[in-house]
């Protein structure tokens, strides 16, 4: 695997990138969509396996210490790819540096270190993304596809699902105790960002959140109401869905639609695809709609997460804006956080943000259905 993406022309014009964490997400996603994009050139990860990362990228440097790696002088962005908890800290040491910042979802353990980090990129001009790769997956598009072209008419009722059949409890960060773990916070910003990106701010917001498994000790399921007049956005996760699932659910006033399978991006990287190659991100599974002229099918839109990281090399070199603003991965923290105050009050609640905030969102959220 190479790291300075495909085509890229003077390396000298390159944005530098150093990748902190080589987990499942940095490993997965992060490293082979950066070294697929010209315009960007992975030159440092930081993990406490070298081998792991000497496997993919033999002649990586690699370091134990993030700070190290974010003292670095040939790097220009600072990719954190670290369990949720390490993601607001990192972020401030790395904008400390003078680095730009690109974090994974979700983008801080609440509301507070949000509003926080978004000051700080502010105060120093740096740029500040958040990793809401699941924008360009082939359902997801397809359903955006579907809306704007007025398919099923004006949307009453949407729901979104991840819904997976996993049992047995893993012993991995996600799944023990602690600040950010669980579903909701795992899975959950993922769909908070898809249905902002449709419909925009919800004007109240109604969450459950239950531990099913034997042996779990957070949450694994969870179930989210996004409320928008009588417009209803149904938002759920959970671990046991067996024998699979609808991923899109749509009624509108004009028919219903169905998307049944979830993107391949993730399955297609893990079975060693490299973005780009032939296939990456197509999707066999169509749109099923049903309306007053009978069951018809629509194919699908092919996905492509690389989109998110050439914006952020556009943003960098000014030919384009970036990918997800920050008021945008506030917002979704916004929610993250309404749901789990609504699932411990059982109370309906209004997303907490300022007046400002909320200005600020409707201006950059510009959703696709009014």
């Amino acid at each position: 695997m190479t790291s300075t993406g495909d085509g890229a022309g003077d390396p000298a014009a390159c944005i530098r990138v150093g990748l902190i964490g080589y987990g499942f997400s940095g490993k997965t996603f992060h490293a082979p969509l950066i070294a697929s994009v010209a315009g960007l050139d992975l030159r440092a990860i930081c993990s406490r396996d070298a081998g792991k990362v000497g496997a993919d990228f033999p002649d990586m440097v690699v370091h134990r210490d993030p700070q190290t790696l974010v003292d670095c002088d040939d790097i220009d962005l600072v990719v954190i790819a670290t369990p949720n908890e390490t993601h607001a800290p990192l972020a401030r040491a790395a904008m400390a540096a003078g680095k730009h910042v690109v974090i994974d979802k979700p983008f801080t353990l609440d509301l507070h270190e949000a509003r926080d980090l978004l000051a700080r990129a502010q105060r120093h001009n740096l740029l500040l993304s958040v990793f809401h790769n699941r924008r360009w997956d082939s359902d997801f598009l397809t359903i955006c596809a579907a809306i704007e072209d007025g398919v099923v008419g004006e949307v009453t009722h949407f729901e979104s699902h991840f819904d997976r059949f996993r049992p047995e409890v893993r012993d991995r960060w996600r799944e023990n105790s602690g600040p950010g773990s669980g579903v909701w916070y795992d899975l959950g910003p993922h769909l908070v960002d898809q249905a902002l990106r449709l419909f925009g701010l919800p004007d109240t917001v109604q969450a459950s959140l239950a531990i099913q498994r034997a042996g779990a000790v957070t949450d694994d399921w969870a179930h989210v109401i996004l409320s928008y007049a009588e417009r209803r956005v149904i938002l759920h996760a959970t671990m046991l869905a067996a024998g699979g699932f609808d991923r899109f659910i749509v009624h509108g006033r004009a028919g219903s639609m169905t998307k049944r399978c979830a993107d391949r991006q993730e399955q297609q990287l893990l079975g060693g695809m490299r973005p780009g190659d032939t296939g990456w991100g197509e999707d066999p599974d169509p749109l099923v709609v049903h309306d007053a002229g009978g069951t018809w099918e629509r194919p699908a839109t092919a996905g492509d997460q690389r989109r998110y990281y050439q914006g952020i090399a556009a943003a960098l070199t000014g030919t384009g804006a970036n990918p997800v603003q920050p008021i945008e991965a506030l917002v979704v923290m916004a929610i993250v956080e309404a749901a789990i105050d609504s699932a411990r009050t059982g109370a309906t609640v209004t997303p907490p943000l300022s007046d400002r905030e909320r200005a600020e969102t409707i201006a950059s959220l510009s959703p696709r259905l009014a």
